[in-house]
Order: C-alpha cells, then structure tokens, then sequence
C-alpha cells in the first residue's frame, strides 16, 4: 500500500509559482512525488513513496525524503521560471539563488550522510548485493599495492590516466563507506595527491580533465571527514584550477556546446567539481551549473526520439552514464533535474542496450567500438527511475564476469562498477518482458532491429544499419549487419581501429572528408563491413541513408533502406532489405539500377565462423556446434569465395584474427537492375525451398504493420 509523508514547511509564497507545482524522482524502485500547494503564506510539501519493493528499499526512500526535502523547496523556487520546460531555461541568477540557498552535507554527490549506512545494511543482508561489495573490496585491496596514477600520455592524451583515477577513487571510497576502514580514505588521498601533483590534466583534451576532476571531486566528497586538512586543500585547489575554473578562465572551451558523448561527460565533470566544492566558490558552481543546463541538451538531443544513440552502444555507455551522472548529482545536491530527465527519448534510452545486445551478448557495434558489452551502472539507475526491470536484460552476463574476475588495481576498465553498490536492481524482478522483438530508431542514425524471441537463447537476431559514414563515430558502414543465431555471433563487425595507432602516424584519422585517411583504414571503410562494395569504390562519405520500410508483422517482419546516396555516382538506384522469415531464417535482399555494365559487386560478410568448401552456392559456416548455411538464390550463378579479413590490409590496420569474409561478386548485366538475394539458415532451423521465399525486390515489400513498437 502507498505510503503518505507528509511534512509542513513554513516558507513564504515564491514569487511567480504557480499554484501547483510536481516534482517527480526515482531510486532504488522507488518513485518519489513531490507536489507543493500553496496556502496563504505556507507550502505544504507532500512526498509520496508510490513503490517500493523492499525492506532497505524503503529505508533509502525514507533516508531521500529527508535529505532532499530542504533542496526540494530551493528548486521549486529555481525551476519558478518555467518548471516544466525543456531544454532548461533558467537564468544564471535563478541558478545562483538556489546555489547559495543550498547547504548540502557530506557526502552530497550522488549519496547522502544516511545512505552510508544503508549501504552496509544492504551489504550485510541482501544476497544479490553482496557478491558485488565483495568485488569492490578485492579490487580495493589490490589497489592498496600498486603505486598511484603518473603523468603518462599516450600521443595527445591523460585519458588512460584519467579513467584510472576515476576507477581507484571509486572503488577505494566505495570499500571505506561498507567497511569503515580507514586504509582505503588513506589509499585513496595518495591516489588524488598525486593526481593534483600534475602539471595539468591535459585541457586540449578536455576529457581527461572531466574524467580527472569527476574522480576527485567524488573522492573529495566521499571522504571530506577521513582526509585531513592539508590533503583536503590540496586536492580542493587542484579541482579549482585544474578542473572546474579552466574552462572559465581559459580558451579550452570548445568542448562547452559538443552534441555528440563530450557534451556529457564534460559538463558532469565539471558539475562534480563545482558541487564538490559549492561552498569554496559559489560563483564557479553557479556558472559551470548554469553552463551545463544550457549546453548539454544539446548533446541530449541524440536521445530524440525513441532512446537510440548515433555513437554506438560502446559510446552510449560512456556518454550516457556521464549524462546520468550529472542529472543525479543535481538531484542530490540541488534538490532538482532541472528538466534535463525531459529531453524527448531520455526516458526510453535505458532499454537501448538491451535492444542492440543479441542473445549471443555480442551488441550491434555500429560505429567506433566493440561488440563486447560491461556491466552497466546506468541501466540499473533507469531500470529504477522508469520502473522498467525488463531493461535490465542481458546484464546479468557481463555482470557476473566482472564480479568473479580475478582483481584488477591497474586499469580503468569496469571504472563504474562501485556505482552498482548505489544503483543496482535485481533483474530477475521482471515479470514479462515489454521490449518489441522488432525496433527501429527513427533518428539521424537509423538502425533497424529484428529478433524471434527475448526468452529462447537461441534466437535469431540481426541488425541493420542505414545513416551516412560522416555521422559521429561514423564507419562506412550503411547497409551492414550483423547476425545471432543458436547462441552465437555469426555476421560480425570488427569494430573500432585504436586511434592512437592511427594519430601517431600523422593520418587524418578525425575527418570524414572523402579523401581523408579515415577511409584508407580497413576497419573504417565498405570493405571491412558486411554491405555492399561497387567497383571496388568506398561508399560516398557525405551520403546519407534512410529506412525507407519498416514492419513489425510477425509473418513477415522486415527492413528496408535506401542506400542510393552512399553510391552517388556508381548506381542510379541501390536498395537493400533484411527480412526475419517466418521459418527463422534470415533474407537479405538487394536491388541496384543504373550500375555501368559488367560492374563488379561485393556481397561480403565477415564471421568468426569456420567456412566449409568454397566455390557453390550454398557455405556451411561452424562454431563449436551451431552451423549456418548461407545460400546465395540470386544471381543463380552466384558461388561463394572467401577474402582473408585476418591479417592487415595496410602497416597501420589492426589484424583481426579469427575472422574472414564470406563473400561472391555479381556482374551488372548490359540493361535492367542486378539483383542479389541470399538466405542464412541456422542449424536449428529447417531450410525453406527457394520458390516459398519472398524474393520480391524490397520495396515491393508490404510496408508497416498497424504500428511500430
């Protein structure tokens, strides 16, 4: 049954409230209504714990009540200008009204003086929870040995150091507050002393300074009472002049109005830094707040409309957790969002890592990054807020390696796991699952994605990506796939080339210029990826691709995307479509017009996978025990060949072992279009004869269904 705290405040009318006013949050599958009615000269302020699931969840929703009551009042009157409003449209004087109202304790970001206790209740008694305390004190007491960070660039980057940091800090403070021993304050204080020894923290690359200042402004907090006076204002002035005060002094600004993951992670940076230190320059907190507030929608407009994420889900991890980051640390401090929860799609994006994971737990990596998925603080935070458990999906995984690995004091990998210990829900508290089996993101970066079942693990899913190569992060990928079936990873991309590797070589490796040498690296350009390849030319780097039909009809769901603008030039018309069949198997269909005759066209797909004899229309591929048959049913003459993907094309590309493409080449014939047509048939699935496949061309596919989900 809900529960009804009530709390009378005396507090004079606000100038310009309105006569009501609703402030809503969430944490720890808690849901918290604040509303505030005016009475003659009173506020009566009404928290409401609408759901709560467990016994320490109702403690932590009682020990929040209390501490944001306060902050609450202050931000109804901040949010008085236009409370419901998004993006942000507070002046830097309402910011500074509610600023210097704020008298926060310690620790203030992200948890307050109560939870601390609710953390080593929740320890001690919860089964889930404590595999992942225990994991932070092994990794803690690792740290206890190793010697702090040191100033090590690698090219034009601190970003490895920094990450460390974050990672040390996080993880120390972390085993302080559950055990209440003071080796790890200490540990900790030598780790952010060294930081702050620095000349710099490298402002040309303004993340190594967000990610710098987020680890000692979070140590700072965390352990204010355990560091003594000296280490305190050590750190404290390193924060200011290396961190928060940069970009407000200096040139390194260019960062501030970013719409891609360094608009996130460097306005939450720079907010921990400022709230950290709110009483020791309140005009920095309140720029750098009011900063944030009205650049950082920019990059949220990324979310728009439906939750997905132009970078990738390896990009998505890291701007996204930075952006939560942000929206939680206001919300402890200040009492407040300001909104920034409202940007469009926001409140859908928690389910995008489970939508792009396949049931082999490989992701669709489009664009810069890998298909390996971590354990993810921030689907726990939103899973909470949203009251959505079935985002948590394919977590579960990723978590349990991290948990049981071996201890790990050196890297800045898994840097967020000790955030578990704030955020994490338990993802068996999914009763069904709500997520579509068939989802298109509607965005700038169009993706398409089809699967058969959440529950079977051995599903078939694949991936379609559409988008042009000059977006965020971009590859010359439109068109490509990627395919799961029977438990593993069949059609793969290969992710990522180390920018280092490429940087160091004086390549141009940041423009999407049609000359620039981004596109001479293998792993970047159409050759690498599992699309189309025309004359053995690189798609057109401006291009810009669309889904031109989506249906999520079970009898025959399906994606089709105009791919004509990355082929400007070598064909008048270029159209591909991946359809789900109704048997399980997987229908990938091309139709191009206009090609010159006898114009070579790559069919290619690269996989982990074992080929068997080459040279005929049908490929069986092996992994362990799962098969799949690839047969090629237009042109009738096709036959498959293999293109070693494994070894490096070029001195600067990575090899990429393990793999090779299957791939067969058609001819333009001398008039009409060239069409292409293959079928991937996994072991468990029967084949479906050739003449009961729709090979119809795809946009003479039956277009939606009633609806999108």
């Amino acid at each position: 049954m809900a529960k009804i705290v009530r709390n009378r405040i005396e507090a004079h009318q606000q100038t310009g409230l309105s006569d009501q006013l609703m402030l809503c949050w969430r944490a720890k599958n808690t849901l918290f209504q604040l509303t505030k009615n005016e009475y003659e000269d009173n506020l009566m302020l009404s928290v409401r714990i609408i759901h709560s699931v467990t016994r320490i969840n109702l403690i932590i929703a009682a020990a929040m009540v209390i501490q944001l009551m306060a902050g609450a009042v202050m931000a109804i009157a901040a949010a008085a200008e236009d409370p419901a409003s998004y993006p942000p449209k507070l002046t830097e004087q309402a910011v500074r009204d509610l600023v210097t109202r704020t008298q926060a304790g310690r620790p203030r970001l992200l948890m307050g003086p109560r939870d601390v206790q609710v953390l080593r209740e929740r320890a001690k008694d919860d089964a889930a929870f404590r595999p992942v305390a225990q994991a932070v004190l092994r990794d803690a007491d690792a740290m206890l040995a190793i010697p702090p960070i040191e100033r090590v660039m690698q090219g034009r980057r601190l970003l490895n150091e920094s990450r460390r940091a974050v990672r040390r800090v996080l993880t120390l403070a972390t085993a302080h507050h559950l055990t209440g021993d003071q080796k790890y304050a200490d540990r900790a204080g030598r780790e952010m002393l060294a930081a702050a020894a620095f000349s710099d923290w490298n402002p040309s690359h303004f993340l190594d300074v967000a990610e710098m200042t987020f680890a000692l402004a979070v140590g700072y907090d965390w352990l204010f009472d355990q560091l003594d006076v000296p280490t305190r204002q050590t750190i404290r002035t390193a924060i200011l002049e290396k961190g928060v005060r940069v970009p407000l002094d200096t040139k390194h600004t260019g960062w501030t109005r970013a719409r891609n993951n360094w608009g996130q992670v460097c306005h939450a940076g720079m907010v921990a830094g400022a709230l950290a230190l709110l009483e020791d320059d309140v005009e920095a907190a309140v720029r750098t707040v009011h900063r944030a507030l009205e650049n950082v929608p920019l990059s949220m407009a990324m979310y728009a409309p439906r939750g997905s994420y132009p970078e990738g889900p390896g990009y998505w991890s890291y701007g996204t957790t930075y952006n939560v980051l942000l929206i939680a640390m206001l919300e402890s401090v200040l009492g407040t969002s300001f909104g920034l929860d409202q940007a469009p799609g926001f409140d859908q994006t928690g389910a995008y890592p489970a939508l792009v994971t396949g049931p082999s737990g490989s992701t669709f990596n489009y664009a810069d990054g890998g298909s390996g998925r971590g354990t993810e603080p921030a689907v726990h935070w939103f899973a909470a807020r949203y009251g959505r458990p079935d985002w948590l999906l394919g977590d579960a995984r990723p978590r349990q390696r991290a948990l049981t690995a071996s201890a790990d004091a050196g890297s800045g990998s898994n840097r967020f796991l000790p955030l578990l210990i704030l955020w994490m829900q338990d993802s068996a508290a999914a009763e069904a699952v709500r997520m579509p089996l068939h989802w298109t993101s509607d965005c700038k970066t169009p993706i398409c994605l089809h699967r058969s079942s959440w529950e079977d693990p051995n599903a078939v899913f694949v991936g379609l990506k559409a988008g042009s190569p000059s977006g965020p992060h971009g590859h010359m990928d439109a068109g490509s796939f990627v395919l799961d079936a029977d438990g593993v990873r069949w059609a793969v991309d290969l992710g990522a080339e180390g920018y280092h590797r490429i940087e160091s070589r004086g390549m141009s490796f940041w423009s999407s210029a049609q000359n620039s040498d981004r596109w001479r690296v293998f792993r970047q350009s159409n050759h690498s990826h599992n699309t189309l390849v025309i004359g053995d030319a690189l798609q057109v780097a401006a291009g810009d691709t669309k889904v031109v039909q989506f249906s999520d009809a079970p009898a025959f769901p399906h994606s089709v995307v105009d791919l004509t603008p990355v082929y400007a030039g070598q064909a008048r018309t270029v159209h591909r479509g991946v359809a789900l069949l109704a048997s399980g198997e997987v229908l990938v269909r091309d139709r191009l017009t206009g090609l010159k005759p006898g114009t070579a066209v790559r069919w290619g797909m690269v996989t982990p996978g074992t080929p068997g004899a080459v040279g005929q229309s049908s490929l069986l591929l092996q992994q362990g025990e799962a098969v799949l048959r690839l047969r090629i049913l237009l042109p009738a003459e096709g036959a498959w060949a293999l293109s070693d993907t494994a070894q490096p094309k070029n001195e600067w590309d990575s090899p990429n072992p393990g793999t090779v493409m299957t791939a067969f080449q058609a001819v333009a014939p001398d008039s009409g279009p060239l069409d292409l047509a293959v079928v991937l048939t996994p072991g468990s699935r029967q084949p479906t004869p050739p003449d009961q496949i729709n090979l119809d061309a795809p946009l003479q596919w039956k277009p939606y269904a009633s609806g999108r989900k």
